[in-house]
C-alpha cells in the first residue's frame, strides 16, 4: 500500500480544520499525480492512528472527498480513489494577523461563500514579521489565491516588500489597504480615516451633550494611524475638545467626557472605573466601542459601538476569487446607537 504518511500533512500551526486539511492533501496528492485511480486508501481506523488524529476526523476527511466524487467505498474493501477527473476546487491560503470575535465573523462569511469551491488553509501570524514571512516563502506557489489581513506591529515596511513582491493576480487584501502597492490586485477594506469620521458624523447630536472626546489608541499598535486623522479632524471640525491617550492607567473619568475604545481590554476597564467612580454612563461618561458584538448590547444597557460589517467584508472577498475580480471596495462602518451615548 502507498505511504500516504509522506503525502497527508497536518499542519499544528494552521488554523484550518484537520479534516479539511487532510482532504486538501489527498486532492493535492491527486494533482501531482501521486495519488492515482484505484489507489486503496488507508481504512479509517489506521489512518486515525498514523495521523493521531480521531476517527471522526479521518470520517469528516473521507465524507468530505466523497463529495467530489473522488473516492468510494466497498464494504468490506474500504475506501479507494474512484476518479482523477474532478472540478478542482480553487486553493486559498488565507493569513490573519489575529483571531478574534469580529474575525470569526469574516472567516465564516468567508467560507460559508467560497463552500465546495476552494479548499482554504487557514494560519493566524499573530503580527509576527518572520512567521508571515514563512508562511509566505514555504507556500507561495502551492496557491491559487493569497488572502491576506496586513497588519503588522513590527518590520510594516519589511512585509510591505513582501506583500509587493507578490503576483498580483493571486492577492486579495482584506480588512486594510495598503497604499503604493503596484499591480492589479484585489482588495477589500475599511477605509479607516473615512470611516471614523462619517460614523462621528451620525453621532453629532447625542455627542453635542459633551465638550471632549478622548480615543483610547494602544502604543505600539498595529491599528491604522489613518483612525487618529480622522477623529483628530472630526473634532477640529466641530470644535471639540480632544485627547488621544495609550491607556487608561492614570486617567481620572471626568463628567462631560466621551471615551472611544479599539480594544476589548480597555472596554473592561474603563466600565470597571465607571462603576467605581459611580459615573451614570450615557449622561456623564459616554463611550463608543469598535467593532459590534453580542455582548455590546447587553452591558450597561448597550454600548454605542461604530463598526465594519465584517461579514459583508468575507462575502465580497470570496466572490471576487469566485469571478475571478481585482476591485477594490471599501466597506463602509454602520452605527448601532444605545444607552452609553
Amino acid at each position: 500500500m502507498k505511504n500516504y504518511l509522506k503525502i497527508l500533512k497536518i499542519d499544528e500551526y494552521s488554523i484550518t480544520p484537520k479534516y479539511m486539511q487532510i482532504c486538501n492533501s489527498i486532492l493535492r496528492g491527486i494533482e501531482d499525480k501521486k495519488i492515482v485511480k484505484d489507489d486503496v486508501l488507508p481504512s479509517i481506523n489506521d489512518l486515525s492512528t498514523a495521523l493521531e488524529v480521531s476517527r471522526n476526523t479521518i470520517d469528516r476527511a473521507y465524507k468530505e472527498l466523497k463529495k467530489y466524487n473522488v473516492i468510494k467505498s466497498v464494504a468490506g474493501k474500504g475506501y479507494f480513489i474512484s476518479t482523477t477527473q474532478f472540478n478542482q476546487p480553487v486553493k486559498v491560503l488565507l493569513l490573519f494577523n489575529k483571531l478574534s470575535s469580529h474575525k470569526k465573523i469574516i472567516y465564516d462569511a468567508f467560507a460559508e461563500t467560497l463552500g465546495s469551491n476552494a479548499a482554504i488553509d487557514f494560519y493566524i501570524y499573530n503580527n509576527n514579521f518572520n512567521f508571515f514571512k514563512k508562511l509566505l516563502n514555504n507556500n507561495i506557489d502551492h496557491y491559487s489565491k493569497l488572502v491576506i489581513i496586513p497588519h503588522f506591529i513590527e518590520n510594516a515596511e519589511n512585509a510591505f516588500t513582501i506583500l509587493n513582491s507578490l503576483p498580483k493576480d493571486k492577492l486579495i487584501l482584506m480588512d486594510k489597504l495598503i497604499g503604493g502597492l503596484t499591480g492589479d490586485f484585489a482588495a477589500v477594506y475599511e477605509d479607516f480615516e473615512k470611516d471614523i469620521y462619517s460614523a462621528l458624523e451620525q453621532l453629532l447630536e447625542k455627542l453635542s451633550n459633551y465638550h471632549t472626546i478622548k480615543i483610547i489608541f494602544p502604543g505600539n499598535s498595529y491599528y491604522s494611524k489613518d483612525i487618529l486623522t480622522g477623529f483628530v479632524n472630526f473634532c477640529h471640525q466641530y470644535a471639540f475638545d480632544y485627547e488621544i491617550i495609550p491607556h487608561l492607567k492614570n486617567e481620572q473619568l471626568l463628567n462631560g467626557t466621551v471615551y472611544i475604545n479599539l480594544m476589548e481590554d480597555d472596554l473592561v476597564e474603563l466600565i470597571e472605573k465607571i462603576i467605581s467612580d459611580n459615573l451614570q454612563i450615557g449622561k456623564e461618561i459616554g463611550v463608543i466601542s469598535y467593532n459590534e458584538t453580542p455582548l455590546k448590547k447587553i452591558i450597561l444597557n448597550g454600548i454605542t459601538t461604530i463598526s465594519t460589517n465584517f461579514k459583508l467584508m468575507g462575502e465580497k472577498a470570496a466572490e471576487m476569487i469566485l469571478k475571478n475580480k481585482k476591485e477594490h471596495i471599501a466597506i463602509p462602518f454602520y452605527v448601532t446607537e444605545r444607552n452609553s451615548l
